[in-house]
């Protein structure tokens, strides 16, 4: 696609700003969202400072060839809670935290290894276009209903329905408002506009969500106060760091508890590792540059796996390279490796500054749910785009990637034991087996 900011780049250091606080709002619900899930006195803060840290280091082992921003990765949620179920005390729990994220980045580096003996011209023969692309729209469309479910936040089903509501109705009109303001910034905009219609988005969905909230607030209305202020009254200047809490309950870890956290965290790496290559080749077609070749695999490899050790370590949240961030590369066009260095750089400096990580927290979902819609559809059509020189009207092209949207859009998720396949994971393996079996021209 035609970039308006190449990967070597350098904006001028006021759009550098801005361009960075763009890619911060694009990651930071989710990179948030994870410690607010597990709980058990995680930091939303520590969390942003460990993908941060975390950013940097991808970024060094990648010879900052690859713009991409790594935020706090859902598939180890199970992980995590885990790590928290089998400890004798929350200590001993943000120990296992620790324990278990250096045992997924062991995985990513053993792989990075063998990589680099062996190549990258086996992947690309398991994983062809056929192949990869509708696993990278299923990774788009997989999040659709969370894009969904916060545009329409706080709506019950009825029969498969969301029943529409004064609340709901007000939560839709701000998603829409996101929504179309960043279309037509990015459509119809001039200049900086089109460069960053995510800012402006978000800006004019709060600012009618503000109004809402004045309202509810005026007639007594706790439903349509949109956005929670009282956030502010528990805000902390300082991150708790993960660490702090663990070298507390080192010294009641046992050889058991490490076994329950290696079972809990080793295999979730292994499905992280297809998500990681389907990441990569997606942003690949975007800035025209084959990263699985330059860098190469194995230092997107290290740069993910010991980027997550880092972030664990400050946040308790192992790390990913995040669709969010390479939607948001795509829509604006800013493929500039600078302005992912420089959002890391915000998100450690933001991090010790309460209110400021506090007010973007107030960002209602139903915002964040109008600039998902467009960020994960982006990610869903890139993945469609890379079918574009496959011949579906040969038969074993067309099973092959019928197989793995139907697996993927059908939800097709397996808990095995201890381990989750998630539905991307069900999806590419059944793929890669079909397309094996019954396509030994995918080589070519």
């Amino acid at each position: 696609m035609k970039l308006t900011y190449n990967v070597k780049d350098k904006p001028s250091v006021s759009k550098l700003i801005v361009f960075a606080l763009q890619q911060l709002l694009a990651i930071l619900a989710a990179t948030i969202a994870v410690p607010s899930i597990v709980g058990n006195g995680m930091s939303q803060s520590a969390a942003l400072f460990g993908a941060g840290v975390g950013t940097i280091v991808y970024l060094l082992f990648t010879k900052f060839n690859s713009p991409v921003f790594l935020g706090s990765s859902f598939a180890f949620l199970g992980s995590m809670f885990s790590a928290f179920g089998g400890a004798v005390s929350v200590q001993v729990g943000y120990a296992g935290l620790i324990i278990g994220a250096a045992l997924a980045g062991l995985v990513y580096v053993i792989i990075a290894l063998v990589v680099k003996v062996a190549g990258v011209k086996w992947i690309n023969k398991l994983m062809p276009p056929v192949v990869i692309g509708p696993t990278v729209a299923i990774i788009g469309l997989s999040l659709a209903g969370n894009a969904v479910g916060d545009a329409l936040h706080g709506a019950a089903l009825d029969g498969g329905a969301y029943v529409m509501t004064g609340a709901v109705w007000a939560n839709l009109i701000c998603a829409l408002v996101t929504l179309f303001t960043v279309i037509a910034c990015s459509v119809k905009g001039k200049k900086m506009a089109k460069l960053i219609p995510f800012i402006i988005g978000i800006a004019a969905g709060y600012a009618v969500a503000l109004i809402f909230t004045l309202i509810g607030r005026g007639n007594g209305n706790e439903a349509l106060q949109l956005i929670d202020f009282s956030k502010f009254s528990n805000m902390k200047w300082v991150p708790d760091f993960t660490f702090i809490e663990a070298f507390k309950g080192f010294g009641s870890v046992t050889a058991e508890y490490i076994g329950t956290v290696a079972v809990a965290y080793v295999p979730v790496a292994f499905v992280v590792f297809a998500e990681h290559i389907a990441d990569h080749k997606n942003l690949s077609t975007i800035i025209d540059q084959d990263l699985l070749e330059n860098p190469g695999l194995h230092r997107t490899l290290l740069g993910d796996g010991v980027g997550s050790m880092v972030g664990a370590f400050f946040g308790g949240c192992p790390n990913t390279t995040y669709g969010e961030s390479v939607g948001c590369v795509a829509i604006t066009g800013n493929a500039s490796v600078i302005t992912i260095l420089c959002t890391a750089i915000l998100a450690i400096a933001a991090s010790f500054f309460g209110p400021f990580v506090t007010l973007l927290s107030t960002i209602p979902s139903c915002v964040m749910g109008g600039v998902c819609i467009t960020l994960y559809g982006f990610i869903a059509v890139s993945g469609l785009k890379m079918l574009q020189p496959v011949d579906l009207n040969d038969n074993r092209n067309l099973f092959t990637a019928s197989v793995i949207l139907i697996c993927g859009i059908g939800g097709m998720t397996l808990k095995i034991g201890a381990v989750t396949l998630t539905e991307v994971a069900c999806a590419l393996i059944l793929g890669i087996i079909v397309n094996l079996v019954f396509n030994k021209r995918s080589a070519q």
